[in-house]
């Protein structure tokens, strides 16, 4: 899902990740479960204020069981929403290992490029339409920024080209300069896990590649309705 563009504004964009504590698995069944619906309820009261998608990580990282990717044109609400969450039954058993907020804004190494007429490279990014998401923080070297601008276009249209040999994963590109620790946010999205592998892989050999700083945490996120997502907690 996806909410309307207003007028060109750009969309702040959020990845919560989320931890049960191990207390609440041992909770009586019912308490479970109204903790579990007071906390789906919660997150439905925004569903007017922002694109809300759900994403299971357990059995697949040991620090984190689910996420919440959330879109909006406003930064309140998210806040709002999150302390809401966090006093629900279900909320008071939860930490928030990690949380990075980020930005939609064009890239200026798409300038003249064909994907100009994708709605993300124009400050609107359109979520949800595969099953599994790639979520990393990331930073760039400062060495990278002292490279004249054509030299980094140079370098970008190489690492371009080899992203597009990869049709059935899509990049969702957030900027965090100035909001969060990282500079960027990559949400990479597919339907294929070991498309995206080997993408990785691939990239890994670029000359763009030289210049990364940070890429991690990686996490895979599995987007499933809420209700299933909090069924998969346990208990």
């Amino acid at each position: 899902m996806s909410e309307p563009s207003r007028d060109g504004r750009r969309q702040y964009v959020n990845f919560t990740f989320y931890k049960v504590d191990p207390a609440w698995r041992r909770l009586p069944a019912a308490e479970r479960e109204q903790g579990k619906q007071e906390f789906s309820r919660t997150a439905q009261d925004y569903a007017g204020k922002m694109a809300l998608l759900p994403y299971a990580l357990t059995g697949i990282r040991g620090d984190c069981d689910f996420m919440l990717w959330r879109i909006g044109y406003e930064l309140d609400p998210l806040q709002e929403m999150s302390a809401r969450l966090l006093s629900t039954g279900l909320g008071k058993y939860l930490s928030v290992p990690y949380s990075y907020l980020s930005m939609t804004k064009s890239s200026i190494y798409l300038v003249g490029h064909e994907h100009d007429a994708q709605a993300d490279s124009r400050g609107r990014i359109e979520p949800g339409q595969h099953h599994y998401l790639f979520v990393y923080p990331f930073v760039k070297t400062r060495e990278w920024y002292r490279l004249a601008e054509s030299t980094r276009q140079g370098i970008m249209k190489e690492h371009i080209a080899l992203g597009h040999k990869f049709p059935r994963v899509k990049l969702n590109t957030t900027y965090s300069f100035g909001l969060d620790d990282q500079e960027f946010v990559l949400a990479f999205e597919s339907d294929y896990p070991e498309d995206f592998l080997d993408l990785v892989m691939v990239l890994r050999e670029t000359e763009a590649s030289r210049y990364t700083l940070r890429d991690t945490p990686i996490f895979t996120c599995v987007q499933r309705p809420l209700d299933e997502v909090l069924n998969l907690l346990g208990g």
